[in-house]
């Protein structure tokens, strides 16, 4: 099988699955626009509710990606070198780590609440809201954490249809649910009135555990006899001692300080905008959403490469290797151009789709020109990503983040010193051009870094 064909094979089920997630996130968004119908509190406040909600938990999920990232390239080393014994272990050690970590989540979730309302300004009704949602939420935890790790398991087995199965049954039912629970049913003789707002986080945790249903039945039938057929009761036991463990936590330590990095840049762009009204709130946020629209298609290519890379490094098969890296870059690197065109072209439709407030597209045409430049450096960011941690090269990718980070809160307020000093009472636009330079300047130093080191760290990889 050519190395174009095996991309394509593992990246468009994977974009497939992450077009549907922000459907996902619609639906949502309306049912809680359609309570008010049935509740005495105003819309906007049920929608407020939803978005806080829906973010506490990016926020906390976030600092677990390295469950999905870390298993991927260990598992396809392993897959390379058909190492099915290894490859078992890997994944007893993610699932185990998952199902721990979400044990201590739902321990701490009363916590996790009084630091987060600390931090998020929030009516008291929407905090009542997002907290309620966040407490039912939070039960899908094991569910949730063990997908991502059997997620990764799967591309790391060079499977992304298995994924994307389980994303759509995740996706499908957690729409199907949140509707039925939140709203109602009415169908022939049967009527079932709703639970209201609670319904929404509610089919959320079905849809999850729906997914995970759907992930070990896969497992199952997929894999038993291929991976899992010599395995025992202490297997179980065996895989978390010994070298392998140890590889495990140090790669996965590295991973979450990566995340880390990544969280505090995100939270720190929403911050900045909010410094300067809800006008400049408004237009940064819906700039942030267009702007990541192409990392749903270019993310399908970073998991190829990752599994690819990893495949080839575990086999010792450089020329393979190097074929992998190059065609990735072509094909995330045209998705970049076609976007660049899109951003070009089409910023007004795509401003419209957001929002109908004049005021807000007005502002943020402003600074669509930054929109144009993004693509490319996104791309060539995640596709490094993806043939790195298939190497699982942690080391250089966690630096290499730790940097860009840095580079992003440097160029913000050194920009800020120099063209806005006051602060807030300065020319607030001038603001959010700095702010979207240094977002850039990020993903400009995760590129080049991480090319710089492409032949030590990926090529080295194979001896």
């Amino acid at each position: 099988m050519g190395i174009n064909r095996s991309i394509l094979n593992l990246a468009v089920p994977s974009i497939l699955a992450n077009i549907t997630v922000p459907i996902v996130g619609m639906v949502d968004i309306a049912v809680a626009g359609h309570l008010d119908a049935v509740s005495s509190v105003p819309a906007a406040t049920l929608i407020g509710g939803v978005a806080v909600g829906t973010m506490l938990f990016d926020l906390l999920y976030w600092n677990f990606g390295f469950l999905r990232v870390g298993t991927g390239g260990l598992t396809a080393q392993a897959f390379g070198r058909n190492d099915m014994k290894e490859a078992a272990d890997v994944f007893r050690r993610a699932v185990g780590i998952a199902l721990a970590c979400s044990l201590f989540l739902i321990a701490v979730q009363w916590l996790f609440l009084k630091a987060a309302f600390l931090v998020v300004d929030a009516s008291p009704q929407v905090e009542a809201l997002a907290s309620g949602y966040f407490s039912i939420r939070i039960w899908a935890a094991p569910a949730t954490l063990s997908l991502m790790a059997m997620k990764g398991w799967f591309i790391g087995m060079q499977d992304s249809v298995s994924p994307m199965i389980t994303d759509l049954v995740v996706n499908v039912m957690n729409a199907a649910a949140s509707i039925i629970l939140a709203l109602g049913l009415e169908a022939g003789g049967f009527s079932f009135r709703g639970t209201g707002f609670s319904g929404i986080a509610a089919g959320t945790v079905i849809a999850q555990y729906a997914g995970l249903a759907c992930a070990v039945v896969i497992l199952l039938v997929k894999y038993r006899r291929k991976v899992f057929a010599a395995s025992r009761p202490g297997s179980i036991l065996a895989a978390f001692k010994g070298s392998g463990m140890r590889r495990f936590f140090v790669m996965n330590t590295d991973l979450f300080i990566r995340s880390l990095c990544f969280i505090s840049i995100y939270i720190g762009f929403t911050t900045f905008s909010a410094h300067y009204g809800d006008l400049l709130l408004a237009s940064g946020t819906i700039l942030m959403k267009i702007m990541m629209l192409f990392s749903y298609f270019t993310d399908g290519f970073a998991y190829a490469g990752e599994a690819l890379a990893g495949r080839f490094i575990g086999a010792r098969d450089k020329t393979s290797l190097k074929r992998t890296v190059k065609f990735v870059f072509v094909w995330s690197l045209s998705i970049g151009v076609a976007f660049m065109f899109l951003y070009a072209f089409a910023g007004l439709p795509m401003l419209e789709v957001m929002t109908t407030d004049h005021q807000v597209i007005d502002v943020s045409l402003r600074y669509m020109p930054w929109m144009v430049m993004m693509p490319l450096a996104g791309c060539a960011a995640f596709a490094w990503d993806g043939i790195y941690i298939g190497a699982t090269a942690s080391v250089p990718i966690r630096n290499t983040m730790i940097l860009a980070a840095a580079g992003f809160f440097a160029v913000y307020f050194a920009g800020i010193a120099l063209f806005d000093p006051s602060g807030r009472d300065g020319t607030p636009s001038v603001a959010v051009h700095i702010l979207l330079c240094a977002y850039l300047l990020h993903l400009v130093i995760r590129t080049v870094c991480l090319t710089v080191r492409y032949r030590k760290d990926i090529l080295g990889a194979i001896r």
